[in-house]
């Protein structure tokens, strides 16, 4: 309704006419709630008015429709869809509720966060009709009493909750409501299906703050992924290295192994060449004829190399004293060979040596 405060109007003096006292004296200050309830206030009782069917007797009610009827100006039952008989001048149609789903919008309102944020929050109501009777008889506007109870209970909710909280959760957000809603329009016979919140505005400095917080958030994920990348990149990079230097030691494992077994088997041969090559000399000093005495041609041979080697290898020589005389270094060389040959039980024919 529209809000009026009147002062005391002074006396008249000349010049002063009676509208311009009233003007200055008299403030008619129309509230945006006041308006909304003073035309939806006019509205139902225009509605109210044009919509009651008069009493013909016979009567068809519509579909998804309940009609109340008074008898004398009192409640004596709901007409369902169909034929209806009325009494005449005493039966009165009195409430014609509809049973459909109807959507109400909502107005934009202010509510303030867990968190002191005033938000902009408008929505849209959807309810429907359960219990005629209550829905006449309970409230004087079940519309209007609901739209008035959403929105109070919406800013219950939205105070109870944070920004974040706020504009993640509106699913939530909105079964809360509902449930609110429907456990205290019980009694009116209303029944709140489903409430949907269409906007939700910030404060432009919130919204200001929440965009430099996403293009943040966003930085700090690509700083991220260039870093681990960045880390993978290294690690590839140590792990290709490693791999390099693990094959390439077993290469040279190999190659080791390789080379003492080709080593140990080039011993091996020619230690049987060797054993093979004194094998067969012995066979042929023990079997032939003569093998004594070329074996003592040999060994005084060799004696004789060694000496003449000895200047050639070092510059440090220790000689018998003996050298000057080659034939006594022949006869040491062979006693010495005669020495081994009797240890061994080789006895030489000394009839041979003696030649």
């Amino acid at each position: 309704m529209l809000r009026s405060t009147t002062t005391k109007l002074p006396q008249l003096t000349s010049g002063a006419s009676t509208s311009s006292i009233l003007a200055r004296n008299t403030r008619v200050v129309p509230t945006v709630a006041s308006a909304h309830m003073l035309r939806r206030s006019f509205n139902s009782i225009n509605r109210k008015k044009q919509s009651l069917p008069m009493n013909t007797v016979i009567k068809f009610v519509p579909q998804q429709e309940a009609w109340i009827v008074e008898r004398m100006g009192r409640f004596h039952r709901a007409l369902e869809p169909g034929l209806q008989v009325l009494m005449p001048i005493v039966d009165q149609v009195k409430y014609v509720k509809s049973l459909k789903e109807v959507a109400i919008e909502i107005p934009s309102q202010r509510a303030i966060t867990q968190d002191n944020v005033t938000l902009d929050l408008d929505g849209v109501l959807y309810l429907r009709v359960v219990d005629p009777y209550k829905a006449s008889y309970g409230v004087e506007d079940a519309e209007f009493s609901v739209s008035q109870l959403a929105q109070t209970t919406m800013r219950a909710e939205i105070g109870l909750m944070t920004l974040d909280r706020t504009l993640a959760e509106r699913a939530h957000l909105n079964s809360n409501i509902v449930e609110a809603i429907n456990g205290a329009a019980a009694d009116w016979g209303i029944r709140c299906l489903r409430y949907e919140i269409r906007d939700i505005h910030p404060p432009a400095k919130v919204v200001e703050s929440m965009h430099q917080q996403v293009s943040a958030e966003r930085t700090k994920r690509a700083q991220i992924l260039d870093s681990e990348g960045s880390r993978q990149a290294a690690i590839n990079v140590a792990e290709g290295l490693k791999q390099s230097v693990i094959l390439q030691s077993e290469a040279n494992k190999a190659e080791r192994i390789n080379q003492a077994t080709g080593e140990a088997e080039a011993i091996l041969l020619r230690a049987q060449a060797n054993a093979e090559g004194i094998r067969r000399i012995a066979d042929s000093i023990t079997n032939s004829e003569g093998g004594h005495h070329a074996v003592s041609l040999t060994v005084a041979d060799k004696y004789v190399d060694a000496f003449s080697n000895l200047a050639k290898e070092s510059t440090t020589l220790i000689l018998p004293a003996t050298a000057s005389d080659a034939s006594s270094m022949v006869a040491q060389a062979l006693t010495i060979y005669d020495g081994i040959t009797k240890k061994r039980g080789i006895t030489p024919d000394q009839t041979t040596l003696r030649e």
